[in-house]
């Protein structure tokens, strides 16, 4: 299995697999400070909520080590792990895990470290029991034996600390002998379902086909697909979903459709601390990531671009949410206490 992460302990590494190089070169990153992790981040060298969070509670350990090299005061060295925390400001997972380990900074990098690695192992853990819970559902809910897979964006060991989330079911679907084909969406502007997604469902030998995004209503109206599933950047106490921009436009295909609409993470991407969608802050890119393809001008050089990477899926649009610790239904059990009993 691929590992978007590792952190070296011979030279005081984290190691990251660039994902904007894939699926042309697998090329590994040795990030030794805060500047080359931010940047990694903000890159989307390493991306995912689950793979954030990890970094950020690795790179507690990053800024405390290079805050020791350069004898940085103790302002500098918040500062340093702020900039960390606030890289990306959607995905609730990042700043999580530099808040897990930020509190033991004055004990050390083997403390950090330690906690660090401990929230690795349970991001793997969690993934994969979500992945058992997700696979029932899915086929106790489309009564199928074997089930046609819509996805969005990538959530596979690239997107984690391994397995995955949505792409976890699907290759647990998989192993089962109970998928049939998987639709991944490009997921413009910097397709990562195209360039990761099928990468990796390629080295998995799962079979799929690669769409347009714009493609996705059609394949669930004509009854080519029996649901979708999609990961998550932050769920809200109501159980609003944020995820890659284009998630809400295949929740409403679902709805028409009559289509269930799974979402799939670890109980760490829910914040019962943000009320609802209206509450997450969307981020938004440089609208240059639209107007051109490949380094290529593909627009008017007068044409401004919009770039929100995110939009957020309302609860009533979701069939199910599904972590580590269970699954719930907010269509049919609307209850302001719901996703209380799959947070952990």
């Amino acid at each position: 299995m691929v590992r978007a992460l590792e952190w070296i302990d011979a030279t005081g590494t984290l190691q990251l697999i660039d994902q904007t190089r894939l699926p042309d070169r697998e090329l590994y990153l040795a990030v030794r400070s805060v500047d080359d992790l931010v940047t990694a981040i903000t890159s989307l060298a390493v991306r995912g909520a689950p793979a954030l969070g990890a970094v950020g509670a690795l790179g507690v350990a990053l800024a405390i080590a290079q805050g020791e090299a350069e004898a940085w005061s103790p302002e500098r060295l918040a500062a340093e792990v702020d900039r960390i925390r606030q890289a990306r400001p959607t995905a609730v997972n990042l700043a999580w895990g530099v808040n897990q380990t930020w509190p033991l900074a004055g004990q050390g990098v083997p403390a950090v470290l330690a906690r660090a690695k401990q929230i690795v192992a349970e991001d793997e853990a969690a993934n994969r029991a979500l992945s058992r819970l997700g696979a029932d559902w899915i086929l106790r809910q489309t009564g199928r034996e074997r089930v046609r897979v819509i996805t969005h964006c990538n959530t596979g060991a690239l997107a984690t600390t391994a397995w995955g989330t949505a792409y976890g079911i699907i290759h647990e679907l998989h192993d089962r002998g109970a998928l049939e084909l998987v639709y991944a969406d490009e997921t413009r502007p910097l397709l990562q379902g195209a360039r990761l997604t099928s990468w990796e469902l390629v080295r998995d030998g799962i079979p799929h086909v690669v769409q347009v995004d714009g493609a996705s209503a059609s394949t669930l109206l004509r009854g080519k697909a029996d649901v979708a599933i999609i990961g998550a950047d932050r769920i809200a106490a109501n159980g609003d979903t944020a995820n890659k921009v284009g998630s809400l436009a295949l929740a409403l295909a679902c709805q028409r459709a009559g289509v269930p609409f799974v979402v799939a993470a670890p109980s760490t991407t829910i914040d019962l601390l943000t009320a609802s969608g209206d509450g997450i802050e969307i981020e938004e890119r440089d609208g240059g990531e639209v107007l051109s393809f490949g380094g290529v001008r593909t627009t008017p050089e007068e044409a401004q671009g919009y770039n929100p990477a995110f939009d957020v899926t309302p609860c009533d649009l979701i069939s199910a949410i599904v972590t580590e610790y269970g699954v719930v239904e907010p269509q049919t059990t609307p209850d302001p206490g719901l996703l209380a009993r799959i947070a952990g």
